[in-house]
């Protein structure tokens, strides 16, 4: 595919500019790096763990591995139609042009709304973590306030200054946190395998989606596991700046997702059994930082507070950056306000939708620190963020199969990766979606429906109002189906 010139015509016949970003600016490393920074591992390790421990009776290591082959075939999904079309906007562009812009629209602010919420959760670890690494009070709220200020506001001018500096600090980030994180996996793995007292043994239920004497549920596992993985699709939206962009982005997004469920699992099952079940559950809020504490100590305790702080500083920086891409293409296809689609001529970064993007964050973390009579709103709509991720996950493989329906019939490769597995990968995010539903109280489902209910007004708006050309689009498919899968 020939690189767009400044000004290029789409195959729908809609002017789009390229916008001025810098091409060939980060490598698959870095692309990785950025796709998995997205996912936060330390914090998910965290808000999962004992969770997952008691859901599945102990049986997380088989959940994880399970739930990351829809994700690799969803990643798949994603590379394929980046193949075909790099765009910073990615699956709202894809699921508009190969199925309906109505539907490309509203999965664009799906994922909008899902980067935001996710990037603004980290929020209440991110100050205890650090105050804990420095040995302060962690419930000094001023202090929390204050960090999670200076935070936003740092990663903001990282985000506004280059993708090079962006990508450059988050593989700074990744050496620390992940070399921490492995390290506490493999030491707590030799402390319940060598039986040291206080531990919770392993034993064959730990090989099994159900745990321990077949107690656990397999389905609960997979509504906690999904979540863990939510994030990788951060390497596909810096696909217009990456090095290689047709191919690139869609290997960072399968590398991302490997390495994730490498990560994931040897943290959950190298931890879970630090201490005894009860412990675990009784502190089931700090459970990463109380197994460090079992393990080593304070010292070791504070280690793992810098791997926490670290990571949602990661996220948040890529929550600026990847959330400000998308915005930047919506209003470069006139589907929000212009300003959003300008480009800094110094940095060639969307420095207009990374500060509202940026500084919206921040404002958001202040509200939720501030004023306690809406925490509890706002964790419903914190809860409601995996089903976000799902959903456009769902629609990005749906668009992939539409996209290449010439291809998919042309043989056996051909009907596995673009029709069945894409389809039933689609198929377990929508059960997964339809049992997180069934379990969520009516404060989530509201807010769940309040989110796609202002999606809705948007979309009404960008077409009534502003009349984007995008609506017009017809669509499109492979337009040479006789060339190899890829």
């Amino acid at each position: 595919m020939n690189e767009p010139t400044a000004l290029s015509m789409t195959k729908s016949g809609i002017a789009a500019k390229n916008g001025g970003l810098e091409q060939d600016a980060i490598g698959l490393v870095e692309d990785t790096v950025i796709g998995m920074a997205s996912s936060a591992p330390a914090v998910s390790v965290a808000f999962t763990m004992a969770a997952l421990a008691a859901a599945t009776s102990y049986g997380s290591g088989p959940i994880i591995v399970i739930t990351a082959i829809p994700m690799l075939v969803i990643a798949y999904a994603y590379r394929r139609l980046n193949l075909w079309s790099q765009n910073c906007g990615a699956s709202y562009a894809w699921v508009g042009r190969a199925i309906n812009p109505y539907l490309g629209f509203m999965v664009g602010w799906l994922m909008v709304a899902g980067y935001v919420i996710a990037t603004v959760s980290g929020v209440e670890v991110l100050g205890p973590s650090v105050l804990a690494v420095f040995g302060a009070d962690s419930g000094n709220q001023w202090a929390n306030i204050g960090i999670a200020t200076a935070v936003g506001l740092v990663m903001l001018l990282l985000a506004v200054v280059g993708i090079r500096i962006t990508a450059r600090t988050q593989i700074g980030f990744a050496v620390v946190e992940y070399a921490i994180l492995i390290a506490f996996a493999i030491v707590g793995i030799i402390a319940v395998a060598s039986h040291r007292s206080g531990t919770f043994h392993m034993t064959s239920g730990w090989l099994s989606p159900t745990g321990i004497s077949g107690k656990g549920s397999a389905a609960t596992g997979f509504l906690i596991a999904v979540f863990i993985f939510t994030g990788w699709d951060g390497a596909i939206y810096v696909n217009e700046e990456s090095r290689q962009r047709q191919k690139s982005p869609g290997s960072a997004a399968l590398l991302a997702v490997a390495c994730l469920g490498i990560i994931d699992l040897l943290c959950i099952v190298g931890l879970q059994g630090v201490v005894s079940p009860a412990k675990l559950q009784a502190n089931s809020a700090s459970a990463l930082v109380y197994s460090a504490q079992a393990l080593g100590g304070s010292t070791w305790a504070k280690v793992m507070a810098l791997a926490l702080a670290l990571s949602v500083i990661a996220t948040t920086l890529t929550g600026i950056v990847l959330t400000a891409r998308i915005l930047f293409a919506m209003a470069r296809d006139q589907l929000l306000p212009k300003s959003l689609a300008r480009v800094s001529g110094r940095f060639s970064t969307p420095a207009v939708a990374s500060i509202v993007v940026g500084l919206s964050i921040i404002g958001l973390a202040w509200v939720y620190l501030l004023a306690t009579s809406v925490q509890n709103a706002f964790n419903d709509v914190v809860a409601v963020a995996g089903i976000l991720f799902a959903f456009f996950y769902i629609f990005t493989a749906l668009a992939a199969i539409v996209f290449y329906r010439r291809r998919v019939l042309s043989g056996v490769r051909n009907v596995t990766t673009l029709g069945v597995l894409p389809l039933a990968a689609a198929g377990f995010l929508g059960w997964i979606i339809v049992r997180s539903l069934m379990k969520a109280p009516a404060s989530q489902i509201w807010s769940l429906v309040g989110v796609v209910g202002v999606g809705f007004v948007l979309m009404i708006g960008a077409r009534l109002i502003g009349k984007a050309p995008f609506f017009g689009l017809k669509r499109e498919q492979d337009a040479d189906p006789g060339r190899s899968a890829g």
